[in-house]
């Protein structure tokens, strides 16, 4: 017997895909961690996400960073597009596939969800589902464990203020075969790069940079996680102290 694809609600794929949206109201007392590091911040041995980061320890509970950071903000990158006469249908927040079977045709939706406080943390995440709301919430509880500090400045010999509105230095970040370039900026030149990964800066809090990708650029699924490990580098590169107060860097992994 061949069953029926399911209908999907027009507001299931047609979510607000240009508003930044606030996590519900964290409950603490429903939460049960798993593990030791969710029992240690729920009792309030651990009080800060820095604590987690500066040590490398990895984050296995959403939870931890919906108590540890209330004010982080979701956004859904459009990675997608919409069905239109000769594919030139609009973008989409929604990567829909299709699987042919003898019981007819199985659709699948994909989605990347960028978390971020706008103040030096974020993460990315990808999730896949038989339906749109599923996809969303695996999407967003990826990014929230993959969250990361970034480094903060201003490496641009054109400004020099010591102020945090950019990056320190030059970084670079390779997915597959796209390639990412950050690049320092000066005040009030903004975020000269690719759309989708301007919100990926506007969540960790960077206003000003340059970007550059090459590559494959049409996958917008690599153009962003090369985008996101150019940030993870700002972290691993040590730097000494005399530059820290040159340049006036925040944030990153303690050495």
């Amino acid at each position: 017997m061949v069953q029926k694809n399911k209908k999907f609600k027009k507001n299931d794929l047609d979510h607000s895909e240009s508003g930044i949206s606030k996590d519900k109201g964290f409950d603490k007392d429903s939460w049960k961690p798993k593990t030791e590091l969710g029992r240690r911040v729920k009792s309030g041995e651990v009080a800060s996400i820095d604590e987690i980061l500066d040590r490398g320890l990895k984050i296995l509970e959403s939870e931890i960073v919906d108590m540890l950071l209330p004010e982080l903000q979701v956004d859904l990158m459009e990675v997608g597009q919409s069905k239109g006469k000769f594919g030139g249908g609009k973008k989409s927040i929604w990567r829909q596939t299709q699987k042919k079977s003898k019981e007819g045709n199985k659709p699948s939706f994909a989605t990347i969800a960028v978390c971020g406080n706008g103040n030096g943390y974020v993460g990315v995440g990808f999730g896949k589902a038989k339906e749109t709301v599923p996809a969303r919430e695996k999407a967003t509880r990826k990014a929230k464990l993959n969250l990361i500090k970034i480094k903060r400045g201003c490496g641009s010999w054109e400004c020099g203020c010591g102020q945090t509105h950019s990056i320190p230095f030059k970084v670079e970040g390779k997915c597959s075969s796209a390639t990412f370039e950050l690049m320092p900026a000066p005040k009030g030149t903004r975020l000269c790069m690719e759309k989708e990964c301007q919100k990926l800066l506007k969540m960790a809090g960077v206003k000003d940079v340059y970007g550059k990708a090459r590559g494959q650029t049409r996958t917008k699924l690599n153009v962003v996680y090369a985008c996101f490990k150019a940030l993870e580098k700002l972290t691993s590169v040590r730097v000494k102290p005399t530059q820290i107060s040159k340049l006036g860097i925040v944030g990153g992994r303690n050495e």
